[in-house]
Parts: C-alpha cells; sequence; structure tokens
C-alpha cells in the first residue's frame, strides 16, 4: 500500500471552509491499537464546535483531522492486539478530540476505543452512531438507572442523541414521552418508540407533567440540549428523581437550588473524556459492543437524514450548525 493518504485538515480554527483536501503520512499502529481503513464518519456537534474553536482544548494538533466517528475495515494490528484481526469490519470513537481523527482514508485508536460493527447495518450507517449511542446509553444506564414504567422524557428526541435516547429509554421499558418543535420531529419519535409527544414550543411544562407524568414530574429527564432546557428539566422532573445532560456549561446560568429542594441527581456525560484522558479506553469499546447487540436485536437504528462524501465536509458542517435536520449527518469516504 502506499505510504501516504488523502485527509481533510484544518490548519486553524474557523467557518465549515477551513477545511482543506491534503496528502499525509499513512498513521501506523502502536502495540495497542489498531489502523482502520476509513468507510464513514458523521458529524457531530463536538465536530464542528472543535472546528469553530469554541472547545479549543479538544482540539488535535495542527494540521487537525477532526471527526470522532468512524466506521471501517481494520488494516494492521498492534503486537500487543488480540481483540481483532485483519479484515474486521469495526466501529468506534478513536479520534478526532484530543488525537487524530477519522477525516482520512485511515485512522489510528487504541484497539479499545473500536468494537465489531453491528451485522444488520451496512458498515458505512454504522458510522452514524459512536458518539451519540455511547451518550445515550451512559445517560440512561450508566449515570442514573431507568426500571419498567418509569416515566421518562427525552428533550430534542429527533436530535442525534435523542433519536437514539428515545430506542434505548424503549428497549427499557418504560413510558417514553419526547418533546419536538415540528409534527415531523414528533412523528419520528413516536415511529422510534416514543409512547407520547410534546410540542415544547406551546406547552407548558405543568401541562405535559400533568397528562404524562401524573402530576408530580418525571421519574428521568433525559436532557442532551442544555441551555434553558435544563432549567426547565428541574420543573419537569419529580421530587427524588434525576437529570441526565451533556451540557454541563449551560449550568453556569442555571439556578441549582431545585436540585437541593427536591434531592435531585443530575448526571453529565462527556463521553469522549477516556479519548482525551488516554485512560479508561476500553469502556468505549465494551459499551459499543452492547449497543451493536441491541441494533442486531432490532431495539436500535441510526436515523440518517442524509448523506455526504468527504469532500464535502464544508457543506455537511454548515448543514449540522443550522440544525436543519433530524438524526444523523453520514460523511462516507467516496
Amino acid at each position: 500500500m502506499s505510504s501516504e493518504m488523502s485527509a481533510y485538515v484544518i490548519e486553524e480554527f474557523g467557518d465549515p471552509d477551513v477545511f482543506e483536501r491534503t496528502t499525509v503520512d499513512v498513521p501506523e499502529p502502536g502495540p495497542d491499537e489498531i489502523r482502520v481503513e476509513v468507510v464513514a464518519s458523521s458529524v457531530n456537534p463536538v465536530d464542528y464546535k472543535i472546528r469553530q474553536g469554541a472547545i479549543p482544548d479538544f482540539a488535535p494538533d495542527f494540521p487537525a483531522r477532526l471527526h470522532c466517528d468512524v466506521a471501517g475495515v481494520v488494516d494492521a494490528v498492534g503486537d500487543e492486539v488480540d481483540a481483532f484481526d485483519e479484515g474486521d469490519e469495526v466501529y468506534g470513537m478513536p479520534g478526532g478530540a484530543g488525537r487524530q481523527g477519522a477525516l482520512a482514508d485511515y485512522v489510528v485508536g487504541h484497539a479499545g476505543t473500536f468494537a465489531r460493527a453491528p451485522e444488520s447495518l451496512p458498515l458505512a450507517d454504522a458510522a452514524a452512531l459512536p458518539v451519540v449511542a455511547l451518550t445515550a446509553w451512559e445517560m440512561l444506564a450508566d449515570k442514573t438507572t431507568v426500571d419498567d414504567g418509569d416515566d421518562v422524557i427525552v428533550y430534542g428526541a429527533s436530535g442525534g442523541v435523542g433519536h437514539i435516547g428515545v430506542q434505548i429509554a424503549d428497549h427499557f421499558d418504560t413510558a417514553v414521552t419526547a418533546t419536538g418543535s415540528s409534527e415531523e420531529k414528533r412523528e419520528l419519535a413516536e415511529r422510534l418508540g416514543a409512547d407520547a409527544t410534546v410540542d415544547y414550543t406551546a406547552t407548558d411544562v405543568e401541562e405535559y407533567v400533568a397528562e404524562h407524568a401524573g402530576g408530580t414530574g418525571f421519574d428521568v429527564v433525559f436532557d442532551p440540549i442544555g441551555d434553558d432546557h435544563l432549567e426547565t428539566a428541574f420543573e419537569a422532573v419529580r421530587p427524588y428523581g434525576s437529570v441526565v445532560t451533556t451540557e454541563s456549561s449551560a449550568a453556569q446560568d442555571v439556578d441549582l437550588a431545585p436540585m437541593h429542594e427536591n434531592s435531585l441527581e443530575l448526571g453529565v456525560v462527556l463521553v469522549i473524556l477516556p479519548v482525551l484522558l488516554g485512560d479508561r479506553q476500553e469502556r468505549i469499546g465494551e459499551e459499543l459492543a452492547e449497543i451493536a447487540d441491541l441494533v442486531d436485536d432490532g431495539a436500535v437504528e441510526p436515523h440518517i437524514d442524509d448523506r455526504y462524501s468527504f469532500d464535502e465536509v464544508a457543506e455537511a458542517h454548515r448543514r449540522a450548525e443550522t440544525g436543519d435536520f433530524l438524526g444523523k449527518l453520514l460523511l462516507v469516504n467516496e
């Protein structure tokens, strides 16, 4: 194989047009790493926030190859790796934050950040899952626990994390209420397993708590949005209930007194932390293996709104920043 590969990099933070196509050396895997020939990636908010310079501490070294999600075929295996062989189809979250990411022909990552791809999905489609599915899984299975019949409300239920959260909450046999600002978004949530939907732009918290949570509040509020939604979450949750979120920065301007007054639990998920720290990376692969089982059992499926080629990454980022899509945007290495 050639010693060089095509890659899309940024030399500085900026708008979507900052991406440049270039040629770089094919990376060699270390003893505990694998190299994967990239079939696809996808767009997550963390990807465009890194590109914008909004979270500079998360950025790989310049010239930076972004994007955390990847699906592809194992091309080379480090000397200490026995979990994978060349030719295995895998998906994972090996880089894109803290270390070089997936916008290239090949990506190298710790073997623990990968799992075998779901067998029931086209391999490219599996790239829509890692960041959002890991986040939703950790929100519902790690930062809180849910039991049969619990009332769970999922904010942003048609978004990347939200649409997986609806499916996982439904898998756990909870009573799922999903929020969405349009009929299209609410219809998607229903198809994915929501028992009820709410137009939060036209319905007060007290109204949907009375209708869908017995007037006392939801057992769990699933909030992958943050901002003013976190404050609303404290109004929607029952005493002794749980709020799980991905947006710790939102708490800076939110009154946290209700947490004390109602003895609430607040769980915050940063799913890329093992990659940033270079620690506990096996946790990623273990959870991805569980998620692959859920996919193959028919419990979880990514909703892919649109597909772009790698050379359309700027267009995909512009679309992602508008929020004008459902589920995920896929990037295919054509």
